[in-house]
C-alpha cells in the first residue's frame, strides 16, 4: 500500500511539474534571468508550493504518526559544513546552467530531448563519482 501511494503521489507530482512548466528549460532559465527578460510565471508555482507546505506541514505534525509510517523523520541538524555549502553551490550552478533541476529533469526524460538525457546522465554520473570519492576519503 505504501509503495502504491508513493507511486500515485509521484505521478501527481510529475504531472504538476509538467503543467507548471518546470520541465521546460527556457521557462526555468527565463525565471532565473532576473536582470534580463525575467519570466515571472514560475513565481506562482513557488508561492503555491510554499503556501500548501506552510499549511499542511502544521496540520500533519499535529498527528502522532504519519499515515504510512510509525514515526516522522524530521531533520534536526542546524550546522552548515563545507560539504553542504559546496553541494548547494554546485546544485545551484548546475540548475541555473542547465535550466532544470533533478526532479523535473527526470520527469522530462519522457520528452526524448537529448539535452535532458545528457543532464540526467551527468547528474547520475556525478552522484556515483561522489559516492566513490566519499567512500575513499571519508568525506
Amino acid at each position: 500500500m505504501k509503495n502504491l501511494i508513493s507511486f500515485i503521489v509521484g505521478v501527481l507530482f510529475a504531472i504538476g511539474l509538467g503543467i507548471s512548466g518546470m520541465t521546460q528549460t527556457h521557462i526555468v532559465r527565463g525565471f532565473l534571468d532576473v536582470f534580463g527578460s525575467w519570466d515571472w510565471h514560475l513565481m506562482g508555482v513557488m508561492i503555491g508550493a510554499i503556501g500548501v507546505h506552510a499549511i499542511t506541514y502544521q496540520l500533519i505534525l499535529k498527528r502522532k504518526t504519519p499515515l504510512l509510517d510509525s514515526k516522522f523523520y524530521i531533520p534536526n541538524r542546524t550546522d552548515l559544513d563545507k560539504k553542504l555549502i559546496l553541494g548547494a553551490a554546485l546544485f545551484g550552478l548546475g540548475w541555473g546552467w542547465a535550466g532544470i533541476c533533478p526532479g523535473p529533469g527526470i520527469v522530462a526524460l519522457v520528452s526524448g530531448d537529448t539535452n535532458i538525457m545528457l543532464f540526467v546522465g551527468s547528474m547520475i554520473t556525478g552522484m556515483i563519482i561522489f559516492k566513490f570519492v566519499e567512500s575513499k576519503q571519508g568525506i
